[in-house]
């Protein structure tokens, strides 16, 4: 039995490598966004796509992620929600114990605590006409999978879009995660202009993991 335990110990421990690197966790969250090819990949961490596919190998080999074929390319995508999850509790460790976590997660917005909403508030306000919900994506990823109800709004057209938006309403604006920062930048834009604009504490991939409404 002891020789059988430490076997699973080092099948766990293949998970913990997987995630021992920042470029495989960053192509994990842009692997929840949307399924992409090993180009797209590269562009998007800034690795050559040799070390993009190396990367991606280590991931598929320890089941992180699937991969399918389609005419000469490789497209890749999340083993499921559960990895999703797996990276949000990465996450929230990171913040509860690390100080050089919350330091950088100040610079990301101003008074960015204070302008929150949760992934529990929102759904229950879903039906409310007075709310607009803000998808800050790029189309791509907005049309694998969104909020329901959400109207897209691409990155470079933030100053553009919000000079359009109806007054009297409440606007959520999320995007990626936690992390990104496009819907920091909607949420200051707004309320440059008097908008009352909230920003949703997850990503569309931690609404969607946590099985709420999405289209």
């Amino acid at each position: 039995m002891t020789v059988i335990k430490k076997q699973l110990f080092e099948q766990l421990a293949l998970i913990a490598h997987s995630l021992g690197s920042p470029q495989r966790v960053e192509m994990l969250d842009y692997l929840a966004q949307a399924e992409r090819g090993v180009d797209e990949l590269s562009q998007l961490v800034g690795l050559t796509v040799a070390n993009t596919s190396r990367h991606l190998q280590i991931l598929k080999q320890n089941g992180l992620v699937l991969m399918r074929k389609e005419g000469k390319s490789r497209l890749y995508k999340l083993a499921g929600d559960d990895v999703v999850l797996l990276i949000s509790s990465l996450r929230k460790t990171a913040e509860t114990h690390l100080a050089e976590v919350d330091r950088l997660t100040a610079q990301l917005g101003k008074d960015a605590g204070a302008q929150t909403i949760s992934s529990k508030v929102l759904v229950e306000k879903l039906k409310s006409q007075d709310l607009i919900i803000l998808d800050v994506r790029p189309s791509q990823e907005f049309k694998q999978g969104h909020i329901r109800g959400a109207i897209n709004v691409l990155p470079q057209d933030i100053d553009e879009k919000t000079q359009n938006l109806p007054s009297g309403k409440t606007v959520v604006a999320y995007c990626r995660g936690p992390y990104c920062v496009y819907s920091y930048q909607m949420v200051e834009s707004l309320r440059e202009q008097g908008i009352d604009a909230l920003r949703l504490e997850e990503g569309f991939p931690e609404w969607k993991a946590a099985g709420l409404p999405f289209e």
